[in-house]
């Protein structure tokens, strides 16, 4: 579904860093591992399509994503690739449905109610519905950014650092909340971090 080949990024001030080629299929669950400051982020950054590498492709079902540009990479990232970031990024101004339903209009397509429901059904938030962001835990808040990144049923679910501040309980109740909502919703997940707790869990691993 999605591949690597011969990516490179180079910084400013001249470092580089060379990614090995990497396969990843429909509904696979990868680690992405390293220490901090060896490139997860910025490859992540470059498999949403958010950043063009120097060198290299990224193909998703046959698509050079980096050959797009504009609206229709954006288009294209808000149908395809779901994105869980370390900081939640949801609209203050938007209660809970809102901010899904401006995640479906962004990427333009029909809000799907059914499907919005049953996310937040299982993600044990749907009675949360018009609450706002500022009116939600830190929980709650990781919960709804998981629901977003989902609402248009993308091929690709990514996940930034999401246990790096968390205590063993909460972490596997995050990763498990991951691992369940990708499979249910056929989604390819890759997880970044530096937590080795989360190896228990995935056995794929992609090593920078």
């Amino acid at each position: 579904m999605i591949k690597i080949r011969n990516l490179s990024h180079n910084y400013t001030g001249g470092r580089r860093i060379n990614f090995p080629d990497w396969d990843i299929d429909s509904m696979d669950q990868w680690l992405l591992l390293g220490a901090s400051g060896k490139g997860k982020s910025t490859l992540l950054n470059i498999l949403a399509g958010l950043l063009s590498p120097t060198e290299g492709t990224v193909t998703h079902n046959e698509l050079n994503l980096h050959s797009l540009s504009g609206t229709a990479l954006d288009r294209f990232r808000g149908r395809h690739i779901g994105i869980v970031f370390q900081q939640t990024h949801l609209i203050k101004a938007l209660n809970a449905i809102q901010n899904l339903q401006i995640a479906s209009s962004l990427a333009g397509l029909t809000f799907d109610d059914a499907h919005a429901m049953n996310l937040l059904k299982d993600l044990g938030i749907h009675e949360l519905r018009k609450k706002y962001p500022h009116e939600l835990s830190q929980g709650q808040l990781q919960r709804l950014s998981v629901a977003r990144a989902l609402i248009n049923k993308p091929d690709l679910l990514i996940a930034d650092e999401p246990t790096s501040s968390l205590d063993d309980e909460n972490a596997f109740q995050v990763l498990e909340m991951l691992q369940t909502q990708a499979k249910n919703n056929q989604a390819a997940l890759v997880i970044a971090t530096h937590d080795q707790r989360v190896s228990q869990r995935i056995d794929k691993s992609y090593l920078l």
